[in-house]
């Protein structure tokens, strides 16, 4: 088990951006699946402001009958938390902000996109920026800086070999199952498990009603436990509704759920030609590893018998703590996955304006030339957009691969730098 003294919330990296946006922005809204730590985050940001909680039956209440009134009695500067439970209140706040424009006078957070949510995107359009907290990064259990991703976008990363060394019981096995959200990292494990399984329930459940017109969350269910068996795989929506047994259309729609209330992403297909992008079949990732593990039944004790299945929840939980470090380092950066017509890969790809980016994924504690053929690929592809690509390993050293500009790094300085 993870051990987070103090206040494990609280140091989190996007915390200086969030402040940033708040100094120049008059509403700013911090989005992100529940239990992530968006409310504490929010609530010791500054101990001044007052802090409203839309999961209490009053505020709720009172804001969906008269938000114009309910926002009259409120101070200048105001948090909301969960304001997606009350769509009435964009309005609101959107005439209140037409009337005062100083900066970070509404934070809100919400635990569904906004964005994807008319009624609230639509209001508040020009008036408001998001940003997007992830559940713990593995440098943020750590305790460490997290710039791994600024500092290989920028050239700092190196060769670095100390030698020939016996090699270590990897720590991933443990990580992968543990996820990111932080109640369940300070549990034991079979009490997290169990923890994982609540709040999935409770989140579909409940959740679903701000989001959507959705009578029965158990086809949502079988849904994401169908998907956690698919991570990081290639999503084909007609066999999901066969194996489901229901409509495409309807698959398609929860899909959509399920992203609003990120549990899933889908990742795009990079391609040379910007517009065959959009054409070509995304992968699918559950967002936390922790959760497939759980409805996949993996444990740390499967390592070595369920290789492919750690293989591909290794993929899922790589892009997620890319995803988190490019949020508060690199928040225009676009993320990808590539894959062409001879089934040749890259895991990851990184796009920022026309630069290009690759990341290759491996399970294992050793590494060769062969294994950035995807690399090599996508690099002929990008012509001299092409910046570097790496191979992420369980190894210990970071190593020279085949072509300048590849490298060999080990999984664990995502989370050591």
């Amino acid at each position: 088990m993870l051990q987070l003294d103090g206040q494990p919330y609280l140091a989190r990296g996007l915390r200086a951006g969030l402040l940033t946006a708040l100094a120049d922005t008059p509403v700013v809204c911090l989005l992100g699946s529940r239990q992530c730590g968006k409310s504490t985050l929010a609530a010791h940001l500054d101990p001044d402001r007052v802090f409203i909680n839309m999961d209490d039956a009053a505020y709720l209440s009172v804001a969906r009958k008269d938000p114009q009134g309910f926002l009259a009695e409120l101070p200048d500067f105001v948090t909301i938390d969960e304001v997606q439970r009350v769509p009435e209140l964009t309005l609101a706040i959107k005439r209140s902000v037409d009337n005062d424009r100083r900066p970070g006078r509404f934070l809100l957070t919400g635990s569904a996109n906004l964005l994807q949510l008319p009624r609230l995107a639509d209001s508040l359009a020009g008036r408001m920026e998001c940003l997007y907290l992830q559940p713990f990064s593995e440098s943020e259990k750590e305790k460490t800086p997290g710039r791994f991703l600024e500092d290989w976008l920028s050239g700092k990363i190196t060769p670095d070999i100390t030698g020939a060394r016996p090699p270590k019981r990897s720590t991933l096995p443990e990580r992968l199952v543990a996820g990111g959200y932080p109640e369940a990292c300070l549990r034991p494990p079979e009490r997290a498990r169990q923890w994982r399984r609540q709040y999935l329930s409770s989140v579909i459940e409940r959740d679903i009603r701000d989001v959507a017109q959705v009578k029965e969350g158990a086809d949502l269910a079988r849904l994401i436990e169908l998907l956690a068996h698919r991570t990081a795989t290639l999503l084909n929506v007609s066999n999901l509704a066969s194996d489901l047994g229901c409509a495409r259309a309807t698959v398609e729609r929860h899909l959509s759920i399920l992203e609003k209330l990120f549990l899933i992403r889908r990742l795009p297909a990079w391609h040379d030609n910007a517009g065959k992008r959009l054409v070509k079949t995304p992968k699918i990732h559950l967002c936390d590893s922790g959760l497939a593990a759980t409805l996949e039944d993996l444990e740390p004790s499967m390592w070595l018998s369920e290789r492919p299945r750690f293989g591909r929840l290794l993929e899922s939980f790589i892009v997620q703590q890319i995803i988190s470090q490019a949020g508060w380092s690199h928040p225009q950066l676009r993320i990808w996955h590539y894959r062409d017509k001879d089934k040749v890969e890259v895991d990851c790809v990184i796009t920022k304006g026309k630069r290009v980016w690759g990341i290759e994924i491996k399970l294992s504690q050793s590494v060769s030339p062969a294994d950035a053929r995807g690399l090599e690929r996508l690099a002929g592809l990008a012509g001299s957009n092409f910046q570097s690509g790496i191979v992420l390993y369980d190894g210990a050293d970071i190593l020279p691969l085949g072509r300048a500009g590849f490298l060999a790094v080990p999984l664990s300085r995502l989370w050591e730098l």
